[in-house]
């Protein structure tokens, strides 16, 4: 019984009389029996008052178990879809087929709502009827309230629960039910993943990488459109900010399509940078742009802020260290037809913003003229580092400030495991700039990374100050 997971207690059942027969069997023959799949039949007919002074049986302890897969999966590390089939006993009603479909809308909380499981079956004894599979957890004792034995009295059916015996297998459990029944009890199941085309990112924990071949199969069987599993097997501490990862299902192939925002791109995922988390963060700063700004992506990546930019009439100055992802950043540029539209460069993100940022705005800024409603933004989207690349601003451009409103807004990420992050992240911006922000800036919460880990984007316009050294008299 502890090999299976029951309790002592029904050990202290005496005999389960079954409805076939008057024949009585200890409750622990019964139990391997059902596991072993030994008992005959799917359809058996039990009188209310058979089961209704029955202590508690095995096949009561089995309809709490309906949506577990057979306990003996508990530590597979191979997958073996045959060793999740089980029987369980669930409650049922006889009804006649023509009235099949109003006893369903007129129980539709109690019969059977699992998805992938069929509510209503044949009836092996007569072709004129069909059994309709209850909800055991509504039906706990096999026998229906009040409410609904009046429904059956109006549609002239016997409300006589009967059991029947549902073969459930690995297509039935969903994927984090098979995962809780085969990872140890009480450790954290992860079912979640990320999703890029036809790929399915994980970031498992050590308790978890036993069990890693058998969780990225199970992921590719239950999300039609995955053929492929990886597991981040580093964090992103390259100078490329890509991490070494492992097939643990499906294909190779890790060249892919995404969409988002309604923009397609192309990318080989072991090579460059991609978080579909960050669509809505791409979305919302390409939505405070307006066609005629220009913006500098520092980081661009293969181009999620940097192309619907460029498709929103902007001037666009895209600059990635990568060369992969430079070389995908010029692919989606041309996939999306605005190559015409943006400056690419593969450089450091300091010489980036020293050279053809500088020149750009030491030639752009002088022409404008009072109440021109061009804007030039400056994405820095590097949390790891970017705030550290701030102080490159400082006496930047040379000679008198322009207008207030001419300055570059720069929109700068960074973590913070600090128990008041915008806080902190606003302090290291004044800290790289040498500057107060108090007044001056906005603190916009990303997305939380890992516990006690947040992804923040600090927003402000370059004090003139910051940005222009005058000349000598």
């Amino acid at each position: 019984l502890w090999r299976f997971g029951y309790p002592a207690r029904l050990l202290k059942t005496n005999h389960f009389r079954t409805a076939a027969s008057n024949t009585s069997f200890p409750a622990v023959w019964i139990l391997s029996a059902q596991y072993s799949g030994r008992i005959p039949g799917h359809f058996v007919i039990v009188k209310k008052t058979r089961f209704s002074t029955m202590p508690e049986s095995v096949e009561d302890k089995a309809n709490l178990e309906l949506y577990s897969p057979h306990p003996e999966v508990r530590g597979m590390t191979l997958l073996n879809r045959e060793a999740f089939k089980r029987t369980v006993v669930v409650p049922i009603l006889k009804v006649k087929k023509e009235i099949v479909n109003t006893l369903l809308k007129s129980l539709k909380h109690t019969v059977l709502q699992r998805p992938g499981l069929k509510r209503v079956v044949e009836d092996p004894e007569d072709e004129d009827s069909r059994l309709v599979i209850l909800d055991p957890y509504k039906i706990p004792e096999f026998s229906l309230g009040e409410s609904e034995q009046e429904v059956l009295k109006q549609l002239n059916v016997c409300p006589d629960v009967s059991k029947y015996n549902l073969e459930l297998t690995y297509e039935n459990f969903k994927s984090e039910e098979i995962l809780r029944a085969v990872l140890p009890e009480g450790q954290e199941v992860t079912s979640g993943f990320s999703r890029v085309g036809h790929i399915a990112h994980l970031n498992l924990r050590d308790h978890q990488l036993p069990y890693r071949y058998l969780i990225g199969q199970v992921i590719i069987d239950k999300n039609p459109g995955i053929t492929c599993v990886v597991n981040k097997t580093n964090i992103i501490d390259s100078t490329y900010r890509n991490f070494q990862m492992e097939v643990l299902a499906g294909e190779s192939n890790l060249v892919t399509k995404v969409k988002e925002n309604n923009i397609a791109y192309e990318l080989d995922f072991s090579k460059v940078y991609w978080n579909p988390r960050l669509s809505t963060e791409h979305g919302r700063i390409v939505e405070l742009l307006k066609p005629g700004d220009v913006l500098f992506d520092v980081f661009a990546g293969i181009g999620p802020f940097a192309i619907p930019a460029a498709k929103k009439k902007c001037h666009v100055f895209a600059n990635d260290l990568n060369p992969e992802s430079y070389s995908w950043l010029l692919h989606n540029c041309k996939l999306n037809k605005v190559d015409n539209k943006i400056k690419a460069f593969n450089m450091d993100g300091r010489d980036f913003l020293l050279g053809p940022v500088r020149e750009e705005l030491s030639k752009e800024l002088p022409l404008l003229k009072e109440g021109q409603k061009t804007s030039f933004h400056i994405v820095m989207n590097l949390p790891a580092l970017a705030i550290e690349f701030l102080d490159v601003f400082r006496h930047l451009l040379v000679g008198e400030p322009c207008s207030t409103a001419g300055l570059p807004t720069v929109h700068c990420y960074g973590f913070s495991k600090q128990d008041n992050p915008t806080k902190d992240i606003q302090e290291r911006a004044e800290a790289s700039l040498g500057t107060s922000l108090d007044g001056r800036c906005s603190t916009y919460l990303v997305r939380n990374v890992a516990p006690n880990k947040e992804m923040l984007c600090i927003s402000f316009q370059i004090p003139a100050d910051v940005l222009y050294k005058r000349p000598c008299p």
